[in-house]
């Protein structure tokens, strides 16, 4: 596929609460065709401090209307200045980057997000419903200020909530949520999230021989495989996140599970 730079520009920026912001973005040329699970690496202006470009990943697209979502999380410098984009500012973006989610061979399937691991599954949700998949969504956090985009996930299918003080949905970690008991329902689990989140799914989707896909969150200087930083194992050799994934099925990845 295709890989861009460009310069696009801020249409919206929506505060979903004092750590998380959606941007959205917009050009005066046609977005280019992106896929669930790829990502962005965004540079960051006007920082001294910051050198590197950010890796974002694409929370949704709307072509109607040519706009690019990002979600956002403020974890540093880089992230904490692009929470101060307005209406009208430009950002560069070198996308669409990475590997995609298989939808290939399902019929029903579980849809698993833990705190900002929500990002890349909005889109792979609205992608899931246009192929009239039946798609359910677990979203999880440690309080009821980490459950994102609830609503919008609604649009695509039934969501079920865990928050690990209850105070929202049921209370606990989200594998443990009730909807975990019917795992051998679902022909394919999709998650991202915190990785021990995630090996603990891959451990219970290994258990009940249910396939499982992951996109995982290394860190990414470059994108394009260029700088080595995000090498994970897997079982034919170390390969680069950001150019041979981020979605790896949990078969290939060489986790003790």
């Amino acid at each position: 596929m295709k890989k861009f730079i460009d310069d696009l520009t801020v249409c919206s920026n929506r505060k979903l609460n004092n750590d998380y912001f959606i941007l959205g973005l917009t050009s005066v040329k046609p977005l280019p065709a992106m896929l669930p699970g790829q990502f962005a690496e965004v540079k960051v202006e006007n920082n001294p401090a910051v050198f590197l470009r950010r890796p974002i990943s694409v929370h949704d697209v709307d072509y109607a209307k040519n706009i690019l979502y990002l979600l956002v999380k403020i974890v540093g410098e880089g992230t904490r200045t692009l929470s101060f984009l307005e209406t009208g500012n430009t950002l560069n973006l070198v996308y669409p980057l990475g590997n995609t989610f298989t939808t290939e061979d399902v019929k029903n399937v579980l849809l698993v997000g833990g705190g900002c691991g929500i990002a890349p599954l909005l889109y792979l949700a609205r992608h899931l419903h246009n192929l009239k998949i039946k798609t359910t969504i677990l979203l999880g956090g440690r309080t009821e200020t980490d459950i994102l985009e609830s609503e919008a996930f609604r649009q695509y299918g039934e969501v079920y909530i865990s928050t690990d003080d209850g105070s929202l949905g049921e209370k606990g970690f989200l594998t443990n949520n009730s909807i975990m008991a019917q795992i051998t329902n679902f022909d394919r689990l999709y998650c991202c999230g915190p990785l021990p989140m995630m090996k603990v799914l891959a451990a219970i989707a290994k258990q009940h021989q249910t396939d499982c896909e992951v996109s995982l969150e290394n860190t990414m200087a470059c994108g394009i495989g260029a700088c080595l930083c995000c090498v994970t194992p897997t079982t034919a050799g170390n390969k680069c996140v950001c150019t041979e994934g981020p979605v790896f099925n949990v078969k290939q990845l060489q986790w003790q599970i």
